[in-house]
């Protein structure tokens, strides 16, 4: 069973198919969000730190961090970003950047073991990425594009992804250090995009035994109703084997579409977790209310 393990300073992550469902917050991310890229242009981190402490109280295992602002200085502000957010929280970070000497000052400031966002099959890209991971011992994104762009065939997707492993065993990294995107796309726009992703997800699983994640809204794109949406692809996606996405913790919907996943996954034990969030409180008055505040007061 493929682990990939991921860690903060003080946490530990597990992606695997055995485990439950990796939700990687997306919203420290400036790219179309004019005032959060003005704020941290300018120095202001303070939406960097709300966000950060929302998305870890809604449920968040992971954060992704991206600090991509034109004209600024990446890689001083997705370092400072980083130091930041892991004063704040104890979940592992996904360093996110497009550029090389991001990712390396990302790198060299994070305490524990990184999940790198990413690599593609570029042959420039694999060989400017991939030392890095090795060097800094951390995880990487795989996304199945490469110089000839991203293809409709999914087919054509698994073999970009194959040869990203591949290149990434050339430089010591195991398969349970790449996570790869399949990289889903708008079904408004194909309409077998999800059928589409959800084979390519099995054979990621199946025949490469490596993790998955995605950027989940990518389905919704341009539809209406777009929580509802998400949330059952992303159910679904985790029944065909997909084990973590970046996405927006705070959408309640989709969260419960994952708990739900979890549940009928077999992964949410007893199904804890799911009782936890949804059972009803005992009546004011009950017995169970009373063995409940005796637990409360012996606790």
């Amino acid at each position: 069973m493929t682990h990939t393990l991921v860690s903060s300073h003080k946490k530990e992550v597990i992606i695997g198919f055995d485990k439950p469902f990796c939700v990687i917050g997306e919203r420290i991310n400036p790219t179309g969000r004019k005032k959060l890229a003005a704020e941290m242009a300018a120095g202001d981190y303070s939406t960097v730190e709300a966000d950060a402490l929302a998305q870890v109280a809604a449920g968040a295992n992971m954060l992704d961090v991206n600090a991509g602002i034109p004209l600024a200085d990446e890689p001083a502000i997705l370092a400072e970003s980083i130091k930041l957010v892991q004063s704040l929280v104890d979940v592992p970070l996904s360093i996110d950047s497009s550029i090389v000497e991001a990712l390396e000052a990302g790198l060299a400031v994070y305490q524990g073991k990184a999940l790198v966002n990413s690599v593609t099959g570029e042959e420039e890209r694999l060989e400017a990425v991939l030392p890095l991971i090795k060097k800094y011992g951390a995880a990487v994104v795989a996304i199945s594009n490469d110089e000839t762009g991203i293809s409709e065939d999914p087919d054509v997707r698994f073999e970009v992804a194959k040869k990203i492993v591949h290149r990434a065993a050339d430089f010591g990294i195991p398969a349970s250090d790449v996570v790869v995107d399949p990289l889903v796309m708008p079904i408004g726009a194909l309409g077998q995009a999800g059928v589409a992703a959800f084979r390519l997800i099995r054979r990621l699983r199946e025949e490469l035994g490596v993790n998955t994640t995605c950027g989940a809204s990518n389905i919704s794109f341009g539809l209406p109703n777009r929580h509802a949406l998400n949330a059952h692809f992303l159910a679904m996606a985790a029944s065909n084997g997909m084990t973590s996405a970046i996405m927006n913790p705070l959408h309640e919907e989709e969260m419960t579409g994952i708990m739900a996943a979890n549940v009928l996954n077999g992964v949410d034990t007893n199904c804890a977790r799911w009782l936890r969030k949804f059972r009803a409180p005992p009546a004011a008055g009950s017995q169970e209310e009373a063995r409940s505040a005796r637990r409360r007061r012996r606790g």
